[in-house]
């Protein structure tokens, strides 16, 4: 595991199922027999060396009679199946009364569709194994409940052009991800802006990053790089971040002529 934290929830796990089947006289074997899985995966588990999935908790629950007790962890395993970067700024995406975002490679993950996300990922190198692929997607698209919370949240993006143009995961995946835009932009706390790359002026050539308006005041930036991301809370450079950003927002197409721009990259693709 990548962090302590998720790895003892993993530990505590695995020794809760094992401690239940020796108490019902099980093998490894018999019980994956018994909830549909390989005794390599139960092995896996109970070793804390697989994250288990929610159906294979409610399995064992009932398998092994313990009265909820398995089940009733689903939820600490679910957050620990996320990388800890994720769970931390999801953290801080819960949070917050106002989120914006620039992305300049690629569309911004609380945009992109499953698909898209998939694409992404499979093409870091080193290679992911698909388990962490989908580890990574499952984690992505997790928060996007910020969508979904009350009160709303302000939800601003500014993307560049290019990342509306280019085909990660092929054409199809394309197309549905610019059709995923338009909808996530009829949402009334959500504004999406395109960046046009024949603009003359722009305030962010420094490549991507956002912003998160906290309860109480408090405004923190996030960048990424090749290998590191980290969040800024230091007011001189979360001022310069929040300078940047109203400046691209001012100098990108308005929200609705955006929706214009993506609903011609949209016909373009039929």
């Amino acid at each position: 595991m990548e962090d302590e934290e998720a790895a003892a929830v993993l530990r505590t796990v695995g020794r809760q199922i094992k401690m239940w089947r020796e108490a019902a006289g099980l093998k490894q074997a018999e019980l994956g027999s018994a909830i549909g899985y390989g005794e390599e995966m139960v092995s896996s588990v109970e070793r804390a060396r697989r994250v288990p999935k929610p159906d294979f908790l409610d399995r064992a629950d009932e398998a092994l009679a313990a009265g909820g007790k398995l089940a009733a962890m689903k939820e600490d395993v679910e957050r620990a199946r996320y990388p800890k970067k994720v769970r931390d700024l999801a953290k801080l995406e819960d949070e917050a009364v106002e989120l914006g975002a620039y992305a300049s490679l690629h569309i911004h993950g609380l945009l992109q569709t499953p698909e898209y996300a998939h694409a992404l990922f499979a093409m870091r190198r080193p290679a992911y194994t698909e388990e962490e692929i989908e580890r990574h997607v499952a984690a992505r698209m997790a928060r996007k409940t910020v969508f979904d919370r009350v009160p709303r949240p302000l939800v601003t993006f500014v993307q560049e052009e290019t990342t509306l143009r280019r085909p990660f995961g092929g054409r199809m995946v394309l197309r549905r991800q610019l059709e995923h835009l338009l909808e996530i932009a009829e949402l009334r706390h959500v504004e999406i802006q395109v960046m046009p790359t024949n603009r003359e002026d722009h305030a962010a050539v420094m490549g991507s990053f956002r912003l998160l308006k906290l309860r109480g005041g408090k405004v923190l930036g996030h960048t990424e790089s090749q290998l590191f991301d980290r969040v800024i809370s230091d007011p001189p450079d979360v001022q310069v971040l929040d300078m940047r950003y109203g400046m691209i927002r001012a100098q990108a197409l308005s929200p609705r002529e955006s929706l214009t721009f993506i609903e011609k990259l949209l016909g373009e693709e039929t």
